[in-house]
């Protein structure tokens, strides 16, 4: 890392391939747990049937993000490959209950990720250059939060608006991003970010959270009663 100054029920197949040609396939289901009426798809979908509520997903081959709105707007969601039985295990940042809208992530398989974010828009003020780490936290690399534009040379991203990977999901796919409206913020604020990754090319396959390593106190066998001071 480097810091610098800088200035359907089922959709056509053929349709959810990669750059590599991989096949996507991502299955749906009405309610958690994988019950419920379901529907497969396998290229993307601009907006699933009205009254389809989507209670748990399973990722077949990916990756793919979701939308909290039709037409990918809103809220988004990465989902790698692997089971989601319930809203939590997605993601921690509960704006919205709905997903509207799925696209997949098209991967190419490559050795070196790079990224390259700005604290100004249009690729200005001070720069800092991952590659090939995930950053739980850029304030911990001495990079603050303000993150206004953005270049993915290479790979796919995702950004979020908190340290630890919480809060507010942000894509990142080859490209140039001028401005923190182009990846879909309402303000230029990042605080983590991490590599997606694909079975195809990372046999751990789907990113798991991790576990809080304190845990929760235990309850006062014998509280005491509480006092109020004397007025």
């Amino acid at each position: 890392m480097k810091e610098q100054q800088g200035s359907p029920d089922q959709l056509p197949a053929d349709k959810g391939q990669g750059e590599t040609g991989a096949i996507y396939k991502l299955v749906i289901f009405e309610s958690e747990n994988f019950c419920g009426t379901k529907v497969e798809l396998s290229a993307e979908c601009e907006d699933v049937p009205e009254k389809t509520r989507v209670g748990s997903v399973i990722v077949e081959s990916g990756p793919w993000v979701g939308f909290e709105r039709p037409g990918f707007a809103g809220e988004q969601f990465v989902l790698e490959k692997g089971e989601y039985p319930r809203w939590s295990t997605w993601t921690n940042c509960h704006h919205s209950y709905r997903l509207s809208s799925f696209r997949p992530l098209k991967m190419v398989s490559i050795i070196n990720h790079k990224l390259h974010l700005f604290e100004n828009a249009g690729f200005e003020g001070r720069k800092m250059e991952i590659g090939g780490d995930d950053v739980p936290s850029l304030c911990a690399h001495g990079f603050h939060g303000r993150v206004a534009s953005a270049k993915a040379i290479s790979g796919v991203w995702v950004g979020y608006m908190y340290p630890g990977y919480r809060g507010s999901q942000f894509v990142f796919e080859r490209g140039d991003f001028r401005h923190w409206n182009d990846w879909g913020a309402a303000a230029p604020q990042i605080q983590s970010v991490r590599r997606v990754k694909d079975m195809h090319w990372h046999k751990k396959g789907c990113y798991v959270a991790p576990t809080p390593t304190t845990p929760n106190p235990k309850p006062s066998p014998n509280p005491k009663p509480l006092t109020h001071p004397q007025s």
